[in-house]
């Protein structure tokens, strides 16, 4: 959520700000600004309310030039977006500007108090009572004299410290000072900020993208910590602990993941992409000598992990999902008991946990202010905790006991695909490991391992079905309700079409077992909803065909997604979209791909904003 970009340097500042801004479009907002200082010390703020390219628009205009300046993309938590609500925000007599990403939940007295001591507010959002304290503390401040020569930014810094002291919440701040031309002042907790270490300039931005082709040296800011950057120093210190030695850690950045490379759409781009996401997933983790999974991450002895008798998956919307994979598959392979938790549930409830538990914290940015929470609170309780993320130096990444990446790429789309089925295998991949702890005989192993290799072939040929998925999108985008089905190791497939289709198509959908279709929502079945199966081969293969049958004597239109060589279910179904055969554990991976077309046709028939549907964010970094 939101976007914070900042430079101070030597070159113009507004030219990274609006490219650092272009490459946090994915992120989600619905307003942006930027701030930039001029050589005579005057502040250019332009804001926009939409898109980025409104804002670029009004700075051709404006042609703010400075070396030195702050950016931001908002998505709205207090107060609608307009040009006043959104970024930067000015603090006291415009003595301060500030950008900031989170959510301070003690604004409201903050502002009473703030107004008693003559403060005026121009915007309904809480990051502007965050600019008043600080210019507030700063006046504080300045009123025991000047700072000492060896110590130029004392003032601001410890106005800054003050104020975080009486904020309640999560924050990644960016500040310039009027009186303090040549400083910005970032500080963060619970909402990540990236440090980029040039030649003569640095720069400040919410993940690494905004960075990569600028610099290749980065430093992650932890919480509770501040950076005072000019244009050839950057000093970090934590709030109580004093000044801090940061790491400068390498860049590694692929440039191709973000351009479209021919594609329409970053979704459909990372969508065909799975093969090569998967490949990546598995790559040096599977062993046939010894038929299992090897993880370099986990920081557990295989003892340790013997003795582990439950397993606690928690995340939040698609992760969530692929929780649920991973709990048929872990229960299926390994024998154990697994529970799947909502992050944003978990860290409120006081369920009780074993201390032979383990906690499997999935988040796709590692970002997810939920599950990061949940997380901590497990920890707090002694329970070893790992966490299943994409990027590296996430939060989650780094405060987990242990994990492992996904390795998927940068996903732009705001609706994960690519990320999702890494999850996925992931899950799986962990299911063997456990299971050969316990019970898989080496034959067993060996044939889930040889299942796994040929998967990124199977969804290649999965890939195939586009142009039919197309036509099938061409027949249904105009219907306003779907319903998903599926049963078993399909139930969360069904979940997550039907997600995908409201995250981008704006379209109603919910994802239900197939059974219990009859309980309830089959009176929503009319000739005007229509019915998505996933109904590949399995056990409960003739079940699911009887539960399509209910929805073709109530008149309603079927979608069914089957395997090669299906006969039965064509018969009974409207249309069919065929997959390639694949072992029931897999399944989800393959039977996704259809459903994830299908809503990105329809969105984009419908004439919807694909890769920035309203009102989502990539990274949900508040609660």
């Amino acid at each position: 959520m939101c976007g914070i970009v900042g430079y101070v340097g030597s070159r113009n500042a507004s030219e990274f700000l609006l490219e650092g801004l272009r490459r946090l479009e994915y992120r989600g907002y619905d307003s942006a600004g930027l701030a930039v200082r001029d050589q005579h010390g005057a502040t250019c703020v332009i804001k926009a309310v939409g898109r980025i390219a409104g804002l670029a628009e009004k700075a051709m205009i404006s042609s703010p030039e400075g070396n030195i300046g702050i950016g931001h993309t908002r998505w709205a938590t207090h107060g609608p977006a307009t040009e006043e609500n959104a970024h930067p925000h000015f603090g006291g007599d415009q003595i301060l500007t500030l950008v900031h990403n989170g959510v301070i939940e003690n604004y409201q007295t903050l502002k009473e108090r703030l107004e008693i001591e003559g403060y005026c507010f121009r915007s309904a959002t809480d990051t502007e009572v965050a600019a008043h304290l600080i210019a507030s503390c700063l006046e504080a401040e300045e009123q025991k004299g000047p700072p000492p020569a060896n110590d130029p930014y004392r003032h601001p810094v410890a106005a800054i410290q003050a104020a975080l002291g009486q904020l309640q919440g999560t924050y990644g701040l960016v500040v310039m000072f009027r009186d303090y031309p040549q400083v910005i002042i970032a500080a963060r907790l619970g909402s990540p900020l990236v440090l980029g270490v040039g030649k003569g300039e640095h720069f400040v931005a919410s993940d690494a993208s905004p960075l990569v082709g600028y610099t290749d040296k980065i430093v992650y800011l932890a919480d509770h910590q501040i950076a005072v950057i000019t244009a050839d120093s950057l000093h970090v210190t934590h709030r109580r602990q004093g000044r801090v030695q940061h790491n400068v850690e390498r860049l590694e950045s692929n440039t191709s993941e973000a351009t479209l490379n021919g594609f329409a759409h970053y979704m459909l781009k990372e969508i065909f992409e799975q093969p090569e996401s998967l490949t990546n997933a598995m790559r040096g983790r599977l062993c046939e000598q010894d038929a299992t999974a090897v993880f370099g991450g986990l920081n557990l002895t295989r003892q340790q992990l013997r003795q582990v008798n439950r397993i606690l998956l928690t995340a939040c919307g698609t992760s969530w999902h692929a929780a649920l994979v991973g709990e048929y598959a872990v229960e299926e392979l390994a024998r154990m008991p697994v529970e799947v938790e909502y992050a944003s549930e978990l860290r409120y409830r006081n369920p009780p946990v074993e201390h032979d538990t383990l906690l499997f914290a999935i988040s796709q940015s590692g970002e997810t202010a939920d599950t990061l929470a949940a997380l901590r609170e497990m920890r707090r309780k002694g329970n070893p905790t790992l966490a299943i993320c994409n990027v590296v130096g996430s939060t989650i990444a780094q405060e987990a006991d242990g994990g492992i990446f996904l390795h998927a790429g940068t996903e732009i789309g705001v609706a994960s695909t690519k990320a999702y089925t890494s999850q996925c295998l992931v899950l799986t991949m962990l299911a063997l490991y456990f299971g050969r702890l316990r019970h898989i005989s080496y034959d067993a192993g060996r044939r889930v391992i040889d299942a796994m290799h040929g998967l990124p072939d199977k969804v290649r040929q999965s890939l195939q079905v586009n142009e039919e998925v197309r036509r099938i999108a061409t027949k249904y985008c105009h219907e306003q309700n779907f319903l998903y089905l599926g049963r078993q190791y399909n139930f969360p497939s069904a979940l997550e079409g039907a997600l995908k289709l409201k995250e981008i198509s704006y379209i109603h959908a919910e994802g239900y077992p197939a059974a219990e279709m009859k309980h309830g929502p089959i009176a929503l079945v009319d000739e005007h909803t229509p019915s998505v199966f996933i109904v590949p081969q399995g056990f409960v293969y003739d079940k699911v065909l009887a539960n399509m049958e209910e929805i073709k004597a109530r008149g309603g239109p079927v979608i069914a997604v089957v395997e090669d060589g299906d006969t039965k279910a064509s018969k009974i179904a409207d249309d069919v979209i065929f997959t390639p055969s694949v072992d029931e554990f897999l399944q989800p991976i393959v039977s996704i791909v259809p459903l994830q077309l299908l809503a990105y046709h329809i969105a984009v028939l419908r004439g919807c904003d694909v890769d920035k549907p309203r009102n989502l964010a990539k990274s949900v970094t508040v609660e």
